[in-house]
């Protein structure tokens, strides 16, 4: 366990206020959340904080961060992130994002890996693997709560009870819901381009899987990084769509032998 302090700093880009947790120190890791919010506090990232410095910052909208008036689509996050880029100065970072921030970590190397040493995307959405009437991504917000849970959690017995959150809890947790759909409703969950730049991608990549993710399978895994130059794939076993929650002690080992020397 990491005995590292998390930093707050608060970076103003165009007119957009931007917190930023720093954790650790180390290689720079640049960790792109997903739709459940911030993940900086949790175990995984207290183990990876003692051999890199994390940055990671909170997508407006979550966390009871405001959404920009001016914001559509994950569009508009993509290009805050790259004026944010350059004024954390990163240089041969690593950049690791998960669900709908592994979306946005591929479309951010996409248009440049001058920042980047490699790239790690868990359980990524973003692409379009089956035909156009196939549902390759379940509707999070049409699906049950329940059937959502047993969907996305192994053991769903590690999923989050809102039944045992304060109010404000649940508040931005609805809140975090909103932001969600803002960046991927339409499409839904991707861009249909996307899968037709990846090649651009020029940095050793490794894609990671939950083996029970019940939200985007492990074939949809195995086919976005196919779309990948030299990507890797590899799958964490009883674990759905947050690996790094249900299996941190694996997931923690494949990051850093894949950030070590390229290989799982």
């Amino acid at each position: 366990m990491s005995n590292s302090t998390e930093k707050l700093r608060t970076f103003e880009l165009q007119g957009v206020a931007v917190d930023v947790v720093f954790k650790g120190s180390g290689p720079q890791l640049f960790v792109l959340h997903g739709g459940g919010g911030p993940v900086v506090s949790m175990p995984f990232a207290d183990a990876l904080s003692e051999k890199f410095e994390i940055i990671a910052p909170v997508h407006p909208g979550f966390a009871g961060s405001p959404i920009p008036d001016h914001f559509d689509d994950l569009k508009d996050l993509i290009y805050l992130y790259l004026d944010l880029m350059d004024a954390l100065d990163l240089q041969d970072a690593v950049m690791m994002g998960f669900s709908m921030g592994g979306w946005t970590a591929a479309e951010l190397a996409v248009l440049s890996t001058a920042r980047l040493s490699k790239l790690i995307l868990v359980d990524a959405v973003g692409v379009k693997v089956g035909g156009r009437d196939d549902r390759d991504i379940v509707d999070v917000f049409a699906t049950p709560q329940e059937e959502l849970a047993r969907l996305l959690w192994h053991d769903q017995s590690k999923a989050p009870d809102p039944s045992k959150m304060t109010e404000a809890q649940r508040q931005i947790m609805q809140a975090n819901r909103v932001a969600l759909g803002l960046y991927t409703w339409e499409p839904y969950m991707h861009n249909p381009k996307l899968p037709r730049w990846l090649h651009r991608i020029d940095v050793p990549t490794l894609v990671l899987w939950g083996e029970s993710d019940g939200l985007v399978s492990p074939d949809y895994g195995r086919a976005y990084a196919g779309m990948i130059p030299s990507a890797e794939f590899a799958v964490i076993p009883e674990a759905g769509h947050a690996p790094q929650v249900e299996q941190p002690d694996d997931f923690v080992k494949k990051v850093l032998s894949f950030a070590s020397d390229g290989a799982v």
